[in-house]
């Protein structure tokens, strides 16, 4: 029973080497910085965001007046809508209710016209439009007051490199990289935190950061937010294939191997070993007759 302990032998070191290819280090988030996590100055700025070609507003007019708002709501539950918004929603009504910028950087908003609104954050564009519908609304005869809410909706980032890579919708002004990751369930220990790249357009150009999101100086970093189409590319480790992320699958791993190794083993015991012997014995046996 040599062979069968060869098997043990090797099963336990094929175990063993397995359970130490993944370690706290290389998949635990917020570790201080040292010789292996980097360090990331204090570069945080969260910016209002830039409109862009493409974008969808969501626009929502308050006032007294019920037949100005009516009017400018187009008559839908605004509550019932801007929750959809909120939770990500809105579907095929997105189109009917929301105003998308065109490639001349417009909406076209009703009773005002066309407004040009790209390269401008939502506040400024609720500032136009509350000057224009106050302005409006006088030659209707009416003095009531107007509020308007401008929302950036169906805003998407894409996720690649990982197995439940897709597009998912933004549904925060402010999304953090962890959030991001969060919606497909976190990165699993094969990723390689270490080089997470964030693909973005910016202007008529487009850039790559790359950075080590294990750091716990990232939530003070220009990386710690995430912008509408952005792209996340998540890399895996270098030999990856080979490397176990828990000590039961490499336990697993480790009872899957002697078995097989048994099994074989018995088989090769069975129909070669003991035949083998069987005809060795009875050759001996007529040979001393």
């Amino acid at each position: 029973m040599h062979f069968t302990r060869y098997i043990y032998l090797f099963a336990m070191l094929v175990a063993f080497c397995l359970s130490s290819c993944i370690t706290s280090r290389k998949v635990n988030y917020m570790q201080e910085p040292n010789k292996h996590i980097p360090a990331y100055v204090d570069t945080l700025s969260f910016e209002e965001y830039e409109l862009k070609k493409g974008d969808r507003l969501y626009v929502q007019v308050y006032s007294i007046d019920e037949k100005m708002t009516s009017m400018f709501n187009g008559g839908m539950n605004q509550n019932n809508m801007r929750q959809r918004f909120a939770n990500g929603g809105g579907g095929a009504t997105a189109d009917l209710y929301s105003y998308m910028i065109d490639d001349n950087g417009n909406i076209e908003y009703p009773h005002v016209g066309l407004l040009n609104v790209e390269g401008k954050t939502t506040r400024e564009v609720k500032a136009m439009l509350e000057e224009k519908l106050s302005e409006l609304i006088v030659q209707y005869g009416s003095s009531s007051n107007i509020s308007v809410d401008v929302q950036v909706v169906m805003r998407f980032f894409s996720l690649i490199g990982v197995r439940q890579a897709g597009r998912y919708q933004i549904t925060k002004e402010k999304e953090t990289v962890f959030e991001a990751l969060a919606k497909i369930g976190d990165l699993d220990d094969l990723s390689d935190k270490h080089r997470i790249h964030i693909i973005r357009e910016v202007d008529d150009s487009t850039i790559v950061k790359t950075f080590d999101v294990r750091s716990k100086d990232i939530i003070n970093s220009e990386y710690y937010y995430i912008e509408p189409n952005d792209v996340i590319y998540v890399q895996k480790v270098k030999g990856a294939s080979a490397a176990v992320s828990h000590v039961s699958g490499a336990l697993s791993i480790t009872a899957s191997t002697i078995s097989f190794g048994v099994f074989v083993y018995a088989l090769v015991d069975r129909f070669i070993v003991q035949p083998v012997k069987n005809k060795k014995n009875k050759n001996t046996d007529n040979t001393q007759q």
